[in-house]
Parts: structure tokens; sequence; C-alpha cells
């Protein structure tokens, strides 16, 4: 029969381990067997960066779950910036966390999963940011006919910008400002997205002009390449330009987020050097053929007029024609004039003898007794009017008065109520502020009293009183050891009584020994 293994002696073999040595046992373990790694996942639960800047999320699939974390320096290096649901490839060093028996990625690089990675991050920012109203045409400028300044953010030693120029110089020369920015690697956004901002930051007349438009251009390139041109700052700054903005960002069939942004979308750098500007020739023969019609245009109005005026001239009538029925009015009005100014006349006269027979004496004379009679009439109306007019006006200013009187005589009790009211409050306020005063006479009182005893108390005249001396130098100041005395110096001492000047005559006391008698000093202080 087989002896049965005690299971005490079993758990009392097998080593002890704290939470702490199992969990740093186990983070060991998982870091040594599998160190770096490269994970394919989509981004999720991100948030942005923590306040400390530090960046925690998960990478999923189909069937499981990984915490990732990205410290603060590394986030500040990457190139491609965690965004919620991104499918990217992790880099980093696989780590567990005691904390909550976890295990997780610590990121130090992330890149697209692929091109559909890429296409699905861009559909996503692009939905986004159109909702914010970036893209909305109502926000786009119209592009000037003909500026004078151009400003252009590209790369100053690549093909482009010559093919700018090169294009400005065949239609048009103007003046163009290049601000110098790298349109690929990790720091091309930031600086694209500073240059578009620096030419809306410059002043109107400052020293350096203040471009026209914007031009941001770049060549060809592959998806990867181009994304820089999509970047969220990028896009943001192209919308709150307040520079009209033409976007000329790879091939006719590139595509980025800028150019959505823009106010208008070059397919080619060049195309775009053509938009900005017209072509010179052009504009000199249309100015030339301007000139020719301006020039010819007055002579065939003037030829037109002189025309239509000898047309209008040829319907006039003769002067004969236009003065045949006037003059024969004004025969027949000559013939009418002399009959008419004798009845004209007579007329005038019957009404002369009309009136002078209404003017005779005897009939001024009656005219003037009606109107005596009338006004005397009005005299006795006016008189007696007057008379009722004062009475009621006095019966009123009794009335006022009496009701004058009755008010003044309320008013004044009502005064004196209010003086007396005053008076009896004054009064009362004049004790309490007697009992106040002697109150606080008699608080400062015991509070003199008090800091004089304690003035008193602390001043070294008490401390002479019970017989002390203080010794002063010759500059009067106070002596505080014997040792700092020399010698024959001339010193001061101060009783309660008075003063004493005195000479130190030689060194201080020697202190007694043990069990004896304490020996006689060797020096003297004499009197002045």
């Amino acid at each position: 029969m087989i002896p049965m293994s005690d299971p005490y002696e079993t758990r009392a073999n097998a080593p002890e381990w704290s939470v702490t040595e199992l969990s740093f046992a186990l983070r060991r373990t998982v870091e040594d067997a599998y160190g770096h790694v490269r994970v394919r996942g989509e981004i999720s639960g991100y948030r942005g960066p923590h306040s400390s800047g530090h960046a925690y999320f998960s990478l999923k699939d189909e069937g499981a779950k990984l915490d990732a974390i990205i410290w603060k320096g590394t986030f500040a290096r990457l190139r491609l910036r965690p965004e919620e649901g991104l499918e990217v490839v992790a880099t980093g060093k696989l780590t567990t966390y005691p904390g909550k028996s976890g295990y997780q990625i610590v990121i130090e690089s992330l890149e697209f999963a692929g091109a559909g990675a890429i296409m699905a991050m861009l559909d996503e920012r692009k939905r986004r940011l159109a909702a914010e109203g970036l893209f909305d045409p109502a926000r786009k400028s119209l592009l000037p006919y003909l500026p004078n300044v151009i400003g252009v953010v590209t790369s100053p030693t690549g093909a482009v910008i010559r093919d700018i120029l090169h294009r400005l110089s065949d239609r048009f020369p103007r003046q163009v400002l290049v601000w110098p920015v790298r349109v690929q690697g990790e720091t091309s956004a930031a600086e694209v997205a500073q240059a578009i901002r620096g030419f809306n930051a410059l002043p109107e007349n400052g020293p350096i002009p203040r471009p026209d438009v914007l031009i941001v251009a770049r060549g060809g390139g592959s998806l990867e390449d181009l994304l820089g041109f999509s970047d969220e700052a990028v896009v943001r700054a192209a919308a709150e330009s307040m520079i009209p903005l033409v976007s000329a960002v790879g091939h006719e069939t590139d595509v980025t987020l800028i150019d959505f942004a823009s106010d208008v979308r070059a397919p080619t750098p060049t195309a775009a050097a053509e938009m900005v500007v017209p072509v010179r020739a052009d504009l000199l023969a249309a100015v030339d053929g301007l000139g020719d019609r301006l020039a010819i245009a007055p002579l065939r109005l003037l030829e037109r007029r002189r025309g239509d005026f000898r047309a209008l001239a040829r319907h006039l009538p003769s002067a004969d024609t236009l003065l045949a029925t006037p003059r024969q009015r004004l025969d027949a009005a000559s013939d009418r004039l002399p009959r008419a100014l004798r009845a004209n006349a007579v007329a005038h006269r019957m009404q002369y003898e009309a009136a002078r027979a209404r003017l005779s004496p005897a009939a001024l004379r009656v005219r003037l007794e009606r109107l005596a009679e009338r006004a005397q009439g009005l005299g006795t109306r006016l008189t007696g009017g007057l008379t009722a007019l004062v009475q009621r006006r006095g019966d009123r200013l009794a009335v006022f008065s009496d009701r004058l009187r009755t008010a003044q005589a309320t008013n004044l009790r009502a005064q004196q109520a209010q003086i007396a009211l005053r008076r009896e409050r004054l009064a009362t306020l004049d004790a309490r502020l007697g009992r106040a005063m002697a109150g606080d006479l008699k608080a400062r009182g015991q509070r003199l009293g008090a800091v004089d005893q304690l003035m008193r108390a602390l001043s070294y005249k008490g401390v002479l009183a019970r017989g002390f001396a203080l010794v002063r130098d010759a500059e009067g100041q106070a002596v505080h050891a014997a040792a700092t005395v020399a010698s024959g110096a001339r010193l001061e001492l101060e009783f309660a009584d008075g003063r004493v000047g005195v000479v130190a005559g030689g060194a201080p006391a020697a202190k007694p020994g043990r069990g004896g008698t304490p020996k006689p000093s060797q020096g003297t202080l004499f009197d002045s």
C-alpha cells in the first residue's frame, strides 16, 4: 500500500511569494519573452492626451483588446498621432501593470495599417471638419484679378517653386514672397499651418508686403507623402485665412483635405500660377483694342448725330409757315383794340359815378352815427361784464385765502410736532453720548495706568533704586562685561540719585579658590 503524502508537507515545501514579488517576476518574464513587438489593431477609447501628457487607449480586433500607453516624450515625436477608430501598426515593448494585474504595450511608434486605413482616417476627418462648416462654399473668397504680391508656401529647393516662378514670368511678372517649409515629414503639417498664419499676420503697410493671394504648392507623391496637407491644423489654417488661398498639392488626381478648405483648388502648381494672374500680352492687346474703339467711337457718334440732325431739320416747317397764324391773330386783335378801349373807359366811368354817389357827406354822417351807437352799446356791455368778472375773481380769491390759511396752520402744527420729536431724540442721543464718553475715558485711564505700571516695571531705574549701578563708557554706551574695559578708561556710574565719573585702575578681581577666601582685587576705582 502506497503511503499518502501529507498536504501540509507539500505546502511547507512550496516557496512563498509576496504579491509584489510575483507581479515583478511575471513582468520580467513577459518583457524577456517578447521584448519589442509589432501589433496591428484598431485604436479604441482614445480621448486625447492625459493632463500629464501621456496617452492611454486600447488596440483591439475581432477577438481581443490590448491596453496601450504612449509616454509624453514619445507622444511629441510621433509622426502619426492616434485617433479613435484608426487602424494602425504599433511598435513597442510588451510589459505588465501590477496595479491592476494586466498587461499592456508601451508604444514607441505608430504607422498606418495600409492605404485603406489612411483613406478611412481621411474620410472620417473630412466628415468631422465638414460638419464644423470649414468646407462651406459661403466661406470661400474670390481671387483678385491682378495681385501685386503673391505668397507661395512650398519647399524652396524643389521644382515646384521654379515652375511657378517661370509660369508667372511668362504670363505677368509679379512680386513673389516664398515661405520655405518642408512638404514631407514629421514637421511638414506644423510648418505649412504656421506659414499660412504667418502670411495672414503680416501688417497691411509693414516692411514686408502682405500678399494679395496665397499658393500652397507641392509636387506629386504617394498618399503617405501628401498626408501632411490633410492634417487638421493645416485645414483649419487654410479655412481661417483672410487672404484668398489656392491649393496646388500633387497632380490632378491627388486629393487632400486642404483642397476642400482652400478658396480655389488648382490641379497642378503650374495651373495655380495661371489662375492667380492673367496673360500680360492678352491684356495689352485688349487694352489696345479698347483704345482704338475709344478713339473711333466719338467720331462715329458725331457722324450719327449729324445725320439725325439733318433728318430732323428736313421735317421742321419754315419760319413763314410757323408765323402765319400768329400774324393773322395779331391783325385781328389790332382791329378790335380801339373799340375795346372805349368800352372799357365807359365801364370804369360808370363804376366811378356809383362810388361817388355812395360817398356823399350825408351817407357818411348816417354811417358814423350808426357806428357810434353800436360802440356805445358795446361799452355798456363791457362795463357790466368787467364788474361781474371782478366779483367772481374776488370770490375765488377769498376761497383760496381761507384754504391757504388752513393749510398753513396744519403745516405749522406738523412742523412743531416734528421739532418736538427731534428735540427728544437729540436729548436721548446727548445722554447716550455723555455715558459713552465717560465710559471711554475711564477705560482709557485704566489702560494708561496699566501701561505706566508696565513701563515702571521694565525701566532700569527701578533696578537702580534697589542698589544697583549702571556703568557707561566715555561715549555714554552701557558696559556689559568687565573684559571690555581697558585700564585707565574713563567710566561713568549712574546710581538712583545721580551719576559719578570714575577711572578704571586695574584688572578685575579673581574668583575665590575652593574652600579659601577670595583674594583682594588688584584693580581700584578712583573718583575723577
